[in-house]
């Protein structure tokens, strides 16, 4: 395609108003043929809200001087094709745990062949070949026949981004699709996007720089709803892939200012082991993902729980906050919770942060809504708030510089922003055990190192921390133990001494 050629989707002069709020401020971007953008910015900066509106799937708040435009078929256009602009990010897999959405892999990747939700059109033979081969190429093959939400969180976002390869797409928008990924999955995404007959253009947003493809052409920088940069890859500055350092609100210097309590409750005793589980073994999907896992989590130890994709993380720390059960013949005990306690009982000593638990979110009120819910171990309310609960929410909204989106409902922030808030709650209630599920995804540079402060903190001062990650760099320096499930969802242990 020659340079002279219109843009595949352009934006000129767009704005988003919600909220009587600036969430996109005069944005003008162009996406030609050839070009792979890396869009960079911090937490709230616009970046989800960009790509939402290159695919029309929002539309720009009416000025007068707005256009948006498309030629992906030859033909200028007002209206999107939306078969040819396929779109993954955090709001798209959710929709799966919302509306239950329970397709195996292979019908989930078959519905990108005709951007469906649910199977709706047979597959010809040569399209189910197609299928097949995404299948092998992404590593879910062993998973084909899985139901998608008995998968781990980083499996889910690989069999999506499998669905967006299957459809004839010209363009692909990836929000985040690092986020939840172990690293033989990354390298296999990373592979893909760099293929020179891949055939398609894309743009890819990420809080992580050394994650991005090789083969970026351009770079976008967009803060406060605004691009402030943007051109090739090679014209920009050294730094064009790595944060701006800034101190949002309540991060950085008001963090001194804005001071929780971080005291530990009278109800808590010492010595003696807080959880112990005696031969766990936990099957989803009627599948074994866990398996005769004796642990204990004794009172002051702190624990990195380590594995690939599908290894079982998650459905641990599921299964210490008393979400999923045991299979007979499993025992476990948590201190003070004897047997015939209710579960809420301990709930409420427990912080439990998890991107399932974002996804039943979606529907919430408010954000303040949500912050307060953890002062009850609920999903919502079941009565109003008391003054009590809000000067607590406020408390850690104003920690985390998020005061001001108080009153907005969780389709209204940003993926980086909802995860934020869902810190809070876990903290609203000064817990004594913090359970952390990938707690930096979709976090930016400075809201990150800020969120690791924060829990190195309460692990100092007294909340035992147990932290799921796949990037060994999240682990904060109180954590000296690691359980590392391997597969088959048979774990080891180590201890590692302080430096």
């Amino acid at each position: 395609m020659k340079s002279s050629d219109p843009p595949l989707i352009e934006l000129k002069d767009c704005s988003l108003i919600l909220d009587e709020h600036p969430v996109l401020d005069d944005v003008s971007f162009a996406l030609r043929h050839g070009e792979r953008w890396a869009l960079i910015g911090p937490n709230g900066s616009g970046k989800s809200m960009l790509l939402k509106m290159l695919r029309g799937d929002i539309w720009p708040t009416p000025t007068g001087r707005e256009q948006r435009t498309y030629c992906l078929d030859g033909e200028s256009s007002r209206q999107p094709a939306k078969e040819l602009i396929a779109y993954v990010g955090p709001e798209r897999q959710d929709k799966y745990v919302r509306y239950g959405w329970d397709l195996t892999v292979t019908q989930v990747v078959t519905t990108g062949l005709f951007d469906e939700d649910i199977p709706l059109t047979r597959p010809t033979r040569s399209q189910r070949m197609k299928v097949e081969r995404l299948l092998r190429r992404f590593g879910l093959w062993g998973l084909r026949n899985r139901r998608i939400l008995a998968l781990s969180y980083g499996q889910r976002r690989l069999a999506l981004v499998a669905r967006a390869f299957a459809g004839n797409a010209r363009v692909l928008l990836l929000d985040e699709v690092f986020n939840g990924l172990d690293a033989r999955a990354k390298e296999k995404l990373k592979s893909a996007l760099e293929q020179p007959r891949g055939g398609h253009d894309w743009i890819v947003t990420s809080h992580r720089p050394a994650e991005l493809p090789a083969n970026i052409t351009h770079v976008a920088r967009i803060q406060g709803g605004r691009i402030v940069a943007a051109g090739p890859k090679r014209a920009m500055q050294k730094g064009a892939l790595v944060e701006t350092r800034r101190s949002p609100p309540g991060v950085g210097h008001r963090a001194t200012a804005v001071q929780p309590r971080f005291s530990r409750s009278s109800r808590r005793v010492s010595g003696g082991p807080l959880v112990t589980i005696t031969r766990a073994n936990i099957f989803r999907d009627y599948r074994p993902v866990i398996r005769n896992l004796d642990w204990t989590l004794n009172r002051g130890e702190h624990w990195a729980v380590l594995g690939g994709n599908g290894s079982g993380k998650s459905t641990l720390l599921s299964m210490i906050y008393g979400d999923l059960h045991l299979a007979l013949g499993g025992k476990i005990e948590r201190q003070g919770v004897p047997v015939g306690t209710r579960i809420e009982e301990w709930k409420r000593r427990v912080g439990w942060v998890s991107p399932e638990l974002q996804a039943n979110y979606f529907a919430a009120k408010s954000i303040e809504e949500i912050v307060i819910s953890g002062r009850y171990a609920s999903v919502g309310l079941n009565e109003p708030a008391t003054r009590a609960d809000r000067a607590a929410a406020s408390r850690w909204l104003k920690f985390f510089g998020i005061e001001h989106l108080h009153e907005r409902g969780p389709r209204r922030v940003s993926y980086g922003q909802m995860r934020l808030a869902l810190i809070a709650r876990a903290m609203v209630n000064d817990p004594e055990l913090l359970l952390l599920d990938e707690p930096c995804t979709g976090l930016d540079g400075d809201v990150r190192e800020h969120v690791l402060a924060v829990i190195e903190r309460l692990a100092r001062t007294g909340t035992q921390i147990v932290m799921a990650v796949h990037d060994a760099e999240d682990i904060v320096p109180a954590v000296r133990r690691v359980l590392r499930i391997g597969k088959g969802g048979r774990a080891t242990q180590t201890f590692t001494s302080a430096s």
